[in-house]
């Protein structure tokens, strides 16, 4: 197994590709922190199936400084030591530019960029101290390659993703921590139902059209589903991707070439 024994950070944990990429982690023999906004209960009816032994929930807020380093405190005093950081949680809103408020902008960024960052940084410094290197893998997302004059946060917040993972890649290579990301394309998550209705809204559109639309316009013909997310978030984790670091791999069947 190709994680045997590592200890991984999984954020947006509660559904969607947190917990697609949990059940593939724990499958390779890792041992997984759940950490999602929502209650703990919440985590505790997803993973209801899974041992209990190699998993611990912990409800938090990464946008919180105290949070982000309990989530570090925590999971070392269950576990001994972060191998892997798997920084998935992220939101989503959209509106015509010249109506933005600063609200927006604010509830984006804090979450999307500056609790992605800070939460990097705490792991890292825990990696660091461990000494023997580690795996960070951080989410961005096709929105984060290009503009788009609706979703002008959110594709900005994801392209800070893309440069915050080349410049810490570049910091923590001395201590052997491999930083990467990846940018998945558009992904039939729980989180696309909101995507979908605000499309419907200022793009004056039945529900559903949007979606349907995005699936088709896919070179491979359909929308991704969590599962195909696993196997770059596999990769990206293991030893396989030593020698690979400051990457954004993109996982979205072929809507962006690069």
């Amino acid at each position: 197994m190709r994680l045997q024994d590592k200890v991984a950070i999984i954020t947006g944990a509660a559904s969607g590709i947190g917990e697609a990429v949990v059940r593939r982690y724990l499958e390779e023999g890792a041992r997984c922190v759940l950490v999602d906004v929502k209650p703990q209960s919440d985590l505790a009816r997803s993973y209801a199936d899974l041992p209990a032994e190699r998993i611990l929930a912990v409800q938090a807020d990464i946008t919180q400084r105290n949070d982000i380093q309990r989530i570090v405190d925590i999971s070392v005093e269950r576990f001994g030591r972060i191998d892997i950081l798997f920084n998935n949680a992220a939101v989503f809103d959209m509106g015509p530019l010249l109506d933005e408020s600063w609200d927006s902008f604010d509830r984006m960024f804090s979450v999307n960029t500056k609790g992605m960052f800070f939460l990097m940084q705490a792991a890292a410094r825990q990696m660091v101290k461990q000494g023997h290197g580690g795996k960070i893998v951080n989410m961005s997302s096709q929105a984060g390659r290009r503009g788009e004059a609706l979703v002008a946060h959110y594709c900005a917040s994801k392209a800070a993703v893309i440069s915050y993972t080349q410049s810490a890649a570049l910091a923590l290579a001395p201590h052997r921590i491999n930083v990467n990301g990846i940018a998945p394309g558009v992904v039939d998550t729980p989180m696309w139902a909101q995507v979908d209705g605000l499309f419907a809204k200022y793009e004056n559109r039945p529900l559903g059209e949007k979606k349907r639309l995005v699936g088709e316009a896919v070179p491979l013909g359909r929308m991704g589903l969590p599962d195909d997310l696993t196997g770059a978030a596999l990769f990206l984790a293991s030893g396989d991707a030593d020698y690979i670091t400051a990457q954004t791999l993109n996982v979205d069947g072929g809507n962006w070439m690069s």
